[in-house]
C-alpha cells in the first residue's frame, strides 16, 4: 500500500501492528502531529441556506477534505485519514430516527414511542437517503484517496447508544426496569444488523485496497473499530453487565481489533467489566472537559496495563517524564502530544520515546 501523503506507511504500519500485540517494533507509535506545507492550496468554500444542505453536499465535502489533507505533512505515525463524518448518531438515522444537522454535529429524535407498535419498524433501511448519502460520501472519498490518503469508516454507535437514540436515554434507563424483554430483543436484533452494516462499508474499503481506520486513526488490515457505550454512564454496573456487556463481547469477537471508547468519569465504574472482555485489545480513556491531566488518571492507565490491554494517550509534552515513570512502553499509543510545534522538537521527543524501557 502506497500513499503520496504518507510514503512511509509500511514502516508506520509495523509500529501499529506491534501496538495491537502489546509489543514494540522500535518505539511506541506517535500520532496527532502535522505540519502545514509551504504554499498550501486554498480550500474552497460554499454558502448554504441550511446546515443540512452543507452536510449532504458530499461531493463538495470530499473535495474539501482531499485539498485540506494535501496541505499538510504527516510525520511519525500521524496518518492522512479522511472519514465520511455524518454525525455521531447516523447509524440510528438509518433506522428511522429523525436527524437534525447543526454547525459541527448532528443528533437524532427518537422513533420508538411504544415498544410494541414501533420497535418492529425501527430496522435498518438500506434505501434510507442518509444511508445512501453516507455510502456515496465514502465512495467519493475513495476516488480522491486512491494512492493519496487513507479513507476510513463512518461513526457507528450500535448497541446501547443506538437504543438510546431510538428510544431516548432517560426512557431507555427506565425501560431496563419496566420493559427489559423489549430492550433485550432489540439489542439482539440490532447487533446482528450492525454486523451486516459494518460489513457493507468494510468490503467497500477493502475492495479499494484500503486498510481499516476511522475517527480514531488506528489502522489494521482486517476488521477494526471503536467499541463504545456512552449510555452506560446512566446505569449501574449490574444493569450494564446484564443488558449491554453481552453485546459488547459479541462486537469484540466480530472484530479483529478493537479499542473501547470509555467516555467520562461516569463510565469509570464499568472499567473492570470492560477489561474482562478477552477479545478487547485497547482502551481509549476520555476524562472529559475539566478532568484533563495525566497525573490524576495514572491508576486508571496502570489498571489497563495490568490486564494486558493497550492504551491510547493524549497528553502534553511536559507530561512525558511521568508517563515514562509510571507505564511500560508496550501497548502504548500516543494519539496526541500537545506542545510539539516543529520538526526539531518532534525529533527530540521521538528519540526520547525510543529510549523508554
Amino acid at each position: 500500500m502506497e500513499y503520496c501523503l504518507k510514503p512511509d506507511f509500511e514502516e508506520v504500519n509495523q509500529r501499529f501492528e506491534a501496538f495491537w500485540h502489546r509489543e514494540i517494533f522500535d518505539r511506541p507509535p506517535v500520532s496527532g502531529i502535522r505540519f502545514l506545507i509551504e504554499n498550501p492550496r486554498r480550500v474552497p468554500v460554499k454558502t448554504y441556506a441550511h446546515h443540512r444542505e452543507r452536510w449532504l453536499d458530499v461531493s463538495f465535502r470530499a473535495e474539501q477534505i482531499a485539498i485540506d489533507l494535501a496541505n499538510y505533512r504527516y510525520p511519525a505515525e500521524t496518518l492522512p485519514v479522511a472519514w465520511p463524518n455524518m454525525g455521531p448518531e447516523i447509524f440510528s438515522a438509518w433506522y428511522g430516527c429523525g436527524y437534525e444537522f447543526g454547525e459541527t454535529t448532528a443528533w437524532t429524535t427518537p422513533c420508538v414511542d411504544d415498544w410494541e407498535d414501533d420497535a418492529k419498524t425501527a430496522v435498518f433501511d438500506p434505501e434510507h437517503p442518509l444511508f445512501t448519502a453516507t455510502m456515496r460520501f465514502t465512495k467519493e472519498l475513495l476516488q480522491f484517496g486512491q494512492g493519496n490518503f487513507l479513507v476510513g469508516l463512518t461513526d457507528f454507535h450500535p448497541g446501547g447508544d443506538h437504543l438510546a437514540a431510538l428510544r431516548d436515554p432517560q426512557r431507555l434507563a427506565l425501560d431496563l426496569i419496566d420493559h427489559p424483554v423489549f430492550v433485550q430483543e432489540k439489542l439482539k436484533q440490532s447487533t446482528e444488523e450492525y454486523s451486516h452494516v459494518y460489513g457493507l462499508f468494510y468490503e467497500l474499503l477493502r475492495d479499494a485496497g484500503m486498510p481499516i481506520t476511522s475517527w480514531t486513526p488506528l489502522v489494521y488490515p482486517g476488521k477494526y473499530y471503536i467499541v463504545s457505550s456512552d449510555f452506560s454512564c446512566m446505569i449501574s454496573p449490574r444493569m450494564f453487565e446484564e443488558f449491554f456487556l453481552p453485546g459488547l463481547i459479541e462486537e469484540c469477537r466480530f472484530l479483529d481489533r478493537s479499542i473501547y471508547h470509555l467516555d467520562g468519569p461516569g463510565a469509570l465504574k464499568h472499567l473492570n467489566c470492560i477489561l474482562g472482555i478477552p477479545e478487547l485489545d485497547a482502551v481509549q480513556w476520555v476524562p472529559g472537559a475539566g478532568h484533563e491531566g495525566y497525573a490524576q488518571w495514572v491508576a486508571v492507565y496502570q489498571r489497563i496495563q495490568q490486564v494486558q490491554k493497550g492504551i491510547q494517550l493524549d497528553i502534553d509534552i511536559e507530561e512525558l517524564p511521568m508517563v515514562f515513570e509510571t507505564l511500560r512502553p508496550e501497548g502504548v499509543w500516543f494519539s496526541s502530544i500537545r506542545g510539539v510545534a516543529d520538526q526539531q522538537t518532534l525529533e527530540i521527543v521521538l528519540r526520547r520515546i525510543a529510549q523508554w524501557q
